[in-house]
């Protein structure tokens, strides 16, 4: 018999997760059914139960992929945008999460993965976990700027970090909802909310 190998289980695990996120797009988290997903993937019982023992089982992979996903794009914008002021920061990671969900809806995805955390506790701590992420680096980031003089320091980092990180799920509920056209002007009313000092410009 010839070996698997872990490059083809990986292909086959994420085969069974892009039909999961079709379903559960399409129908919900919970009025998919295991066989919706056995259609939708192609595969028999036993293919999918290799890789996944219950639904929740992939809800919960798939509420972490998307999470992990928003977390490594404002990674990656933060620490590649470093000097330039926060509402570029901003329009960056907003931009950026425009075309990841015109490309996969991970908008869509997001506010299913919201919705399950408000039931399901090891979503809720997942989400918790990356969300403290987010919101450590973006202290880091706002310090910096206050220690320039670029925010105000009668608020702590903390809170501005915060106020920021509302503006993301905002953003992305809108995505989800609404025509794209409606918030297509947002990261440039991002950037003129939180400009660059006016030396630098």
């Amino acid at each position: 018999m010839p070996k698997v190998t872990q490059q083809y289980m990986d292909a086959r695990r994420e085969q069974i997760l892009d039909a999961a996120r079709r379903c559960f797009l399409r129908d919900g988290f919970h009025s998919a059914s295991m066989q919706d997903l056995f259609t939708e993937a192609g595969l028999s019982a036993g293919a999918v139960y290799r890789h996944f023992t219950s639904k929740d089982e992939m809800i919960l992979a798939i509420a972490e992929e998307n999470m992990r996903e928003v977390l490594d794009i404002t990674l990656t914008v933060a620490t590649n945008r470093q000097g330039q002021s926060m509402g570029a920061v901003m329009a960056e990671l907003l931009d950026v999460i425009r075309v990841k969900s015109a490309d996969g809806n991970l908008a869509g995805l997001a506010v299913l993965v919201w919705g399950e955390a408000m039931r399901n506790p090891s979503v809720a701590h997942k989400l918790d976990q990356l969300m403290g992420r987010m919101r450590a680096d973006l202290v880091i980031m706002v310090r910096g700027h206050q220690d320039h003089g670029d925010l105000p320091t009668t608020v702590t980092a903390e809170a501005i970090a915060s106020a920021m990180l509302s503006v993301l799920p905002g953003y992305i509920l809108q995505l989800a909802l609404l025509d794209p056209a409606v918030v297509a002007e947002v990261p440039e009313a991002v950037r003129a909310l939180w400009p660059e000092p006016a030396g630098e410009r």
